[in-house]
């Protein structure tokens, strides 16, 4: 009998094709431990806005907001890396986590929330406002499974490679609290 590898399905809050956050957060799914698979969801750009009118609705779904729930459904933990625009969460980000607010795909859900900024703070007030948000949504996030990354692009090379030893610990760590908790 074949037993199923765990999933972690990476999240990056930005669209940019060679966004600081998509290159960490590919970096990070090469550090999981051996049986732990890392899948990246690319697609944010595909879901149309929001409409509530739209939720639930099998007949008006849109093929990328079915692929979203299905691939967030199957995952055992996610993990969100995002950058902080005008002080806030990517709306491109926001919109995708509206999706999933009432169909309950993150309920339960191991999740760690990572913030990398060119910034001094790290991106730190849109890291505690997506940590509000799936808290809201009943995400379950460990202790330890939340780090703001501050001057992230001379943290993270245009190779995508993390040098720096104190963030190499930090994420790290996260991973293994992430992995303990599913």
């Amino acid at each position: 009998m074949n037993q199923r590898l765990p999933v972690v399905l990476g999240i990056s809050g930005s669209l940019r094709k060679q966004s600081t956050n998509t290159r960490l957060l590919s970096f990070i799914g090469g550090m999981m431990p051996e049986g732990v698979v890392f899948h990246m969801h690319d697609d944010l750009a595909a879901l149309p806005h929001f409409n509530p009118d739209f939720d639930h609705d099998p007949a008006q779904e849109d093929e990328a907001v079915h692929i979203w729930r299905a691939q967030l459904k199957a995952a055992d933990a996610i993990m969100i890396c995002t950058p902080e625009y005008a002080r806030g969460v990517p709306g491109s980000l926001k919109n995708a986590l509206d999706w999933v607010v009432s169909s309950g795909e993150f309920v339960g859900k191991p999740t760690a929330v990572i913030s990398a900024s060119p910034h001094p703070d790290g991106g730190a007030i849109a890291l505690h406002s997506l940590t509000l948000t799936l808290t809201m949504m009943s995400a379950v996030i460990p202790d330890e499974a939340t780090v703001s990354i501050p001057f992230a692009s001379k943290i993270v090379g245009a190779d995508g490679l993390v040098t720096d030893a104190g963030t190499l610990s930090s994420l790290k760590n996260l991973i293994q609290v992430l992995t303990r908790a599913f």
